[in-house]
C-alpha cells in the first residue's frame, strides 16, 4: 500500500470517531466514545472522574493497543482471563489468542478495539445513547454470531446506568465489563480515597494472576473492605465476590467529597488500581506517577470456562445475556 493510500484509510478511521455527549439538569456531563464503547469522561461537579487520554484519537494508535489499558472500554467477548489456550463447549476445543500464556479481555483485537454503531440517542430528560457491536462466528475463536448492545444512562439523579446485554446464534461463552479508571479527585491519586466492598470471599491467583479455584475469606487481610478503609498502599488486582447486596462497592474521594456507590447484577467485582499508568499521551485530568486511578469492573468470574464451579459464562442461542450496573454519586452539596 502506498502512503497516500494509507494516509486515506487512516483518515477515514478518524472520520469514524464520533463523542457523544449526555448532560443532565444538573450540568454533569458524560461523554462516549463509539470506538470501543468507551467511558470517554464525567464530570461531577466540574470534576472529570475518569481518567484516560486526552486526545480521542490516541485510542485509535498502535501505542494505545501495545499498552493494552482499556481506558473506559468495553471489554468482550470474554473480561479477564482464560487459561490453558482456550476452552471447550459440548466437547469441541476452542483455542484463543495468548500472550505470555494467558487470553485476556477478549484477544488480541477484543470488543474494546472495534467500532460500536451508535442506534439511538435521547438528549432528553434522563439522557442515554445505545451502542451495538456485531461480533461474527469465530471473531477472536470465540463460537457464535454475537449481537452485542450497551446503553448508557445519565440520570437527573446522578446516576451512570451501565446496561450490556447480548445473544447468539451458537452456544457461546460471555462475559463483559467496563473498564473505566476512576479517580474521584479529579487528580492525583487514590490512596487516600477510601473503599469498602461488601465481600467476604476474594478469589485466590496464582503468580499469571488466573484462579486457583480456591476463594479464601478476605477477614484477617490486607483485602477486608467490608468496613471502609482508606485504598493506602494495598496491591490491588483482585477479584472480589459479591453477595445480593443493596451497595456493593462504595468508593469516596478524600479531596473532593464526590462518593460513588455501585450496585451490580454480577457475581464479582474486579478491583485494580495500577501501580502506574503509561506516559506515551497526556491525559484528561492531572494524574499522580503512581497509584492514579481505581478500576470497578463488575462482571462473572475470570477463568470461569476453566472452573467448573465457578458460575456458568455459557449463553445458548434464545438467551439474553445481561450485565446491569449502577454507579451512584453524591457530592454532599
Amino acid at each position: 500500500m502506498d502512503t497516500n493510500q494509507e494516509r486515506l484509510n487512516q483518515q477515514d478511521t478518524l472520520d469514524n470517531l464520533k463523542l457523544i455527549k449526555l448532560v443532565n439538569s444538573r450540568n454533569t456531563e458524560l461523554v462516549i466514545l463509539n470506538f470501543g464503547a468507551t467511558i470517554f469522561s464525567l464530570k461531577i461537579n466540574g470534576i472529570n472522574v475518569i481518567v484516560g487520554p486526552e486526545n480521542p484519537e490516541k485510542y485509535l494508535t498502535d501505542i494505545y493497543h501495545t499498552r493494552g489499558k482499556f481506558f473506559g472500554a468495553s471489554v468482550g467477548r470474554y473480561a479477564g482471563r482464560i487459561s490453558q489456550g482456550g476452552f471447550e463447549l459440548d466437547g469441541l476445543k476452542y483455542p484463543l489468542f495468548e500472550k505470555d500464556d494467558v487470553h485476556l479481555h477478549g484477544g488480541e483485537f477484543g470488543f474494546s478495539y472495534k467500532f460500536w454503531e451508535v442506534k439511538e440517542i435521547n438528549e432528553g430528560e434522563d439522557p442515554f445513547v445505545v451502542l451495538e457491536y456485531r461480533s461474527p462466528h469465530f471473531e477472536e475463536g470465540y463460537p457464535g454470531n454475537l449481537h452485542v448492545q450497551v446503553k448508557y444512562t445519565l440520570t437527573e439523579a446522578d446516576e451512570v446506568k451501565i446496561e450490556y446485554t447480548a445473544q447468539t446464534d451458537r452456544k457461546t461463552i460471555v462475559n463483559l465489563t467496563n473498564h473505566a479508571y476512576i479517580n474521584l479527585n479529579g487528580r492525583g491519586d487514590v490512596d487516600d480515597h477510601k473503599l469498602q466492598i461488601k465481600a467476604e470471599k476474594y478469589l485466590e491467583t496464582n503468580a499469571q494472576k488466573i484462579p486457583t479455584g480456591s476463594l479464601p475469606d478476605t477477614a484477617g487481610t490486607e483485602l477486608d473492605f467490608r468496613k471502609a478503609a482508606a485504598i493506602g498502599e494495598v496491591p490491588l488486582d483482585t477479584v472480589f465476590s459479591l453477595k445480593n447486596d443493596k451497595k456493593q462497592v462504595v468508593l469516596v474521594g478524600d479531596q473532593s467529597g464526590i462518593s460513588l456507590e455501585v450496585t451490580t447484577n454480577q457475581p464479582a467485582v474486579v478491583v485494580y488500581v495500577p501501580e502506574e499508568l503509561p506516559t506515551d499521551w497526556e491525559y484528561t485530568t492531572e494524574i499522580s506517577a503512581e497509584r492514579a486511578a481505581i478500576c470497578l469492573e463488575t462482571q462473572k468470574f475470570p477463568d470461569a470456562p476453566r472452573q467448573p464451579n465457578f458460575p456458568s459464562v455459557i449463553l445458548e442461542p434464545g438467551e439474553v445475556y445481561s450485565n446491569s450496573t449502577l454507579w451512584k454519586f453524591k457530592t454532599g452539596s
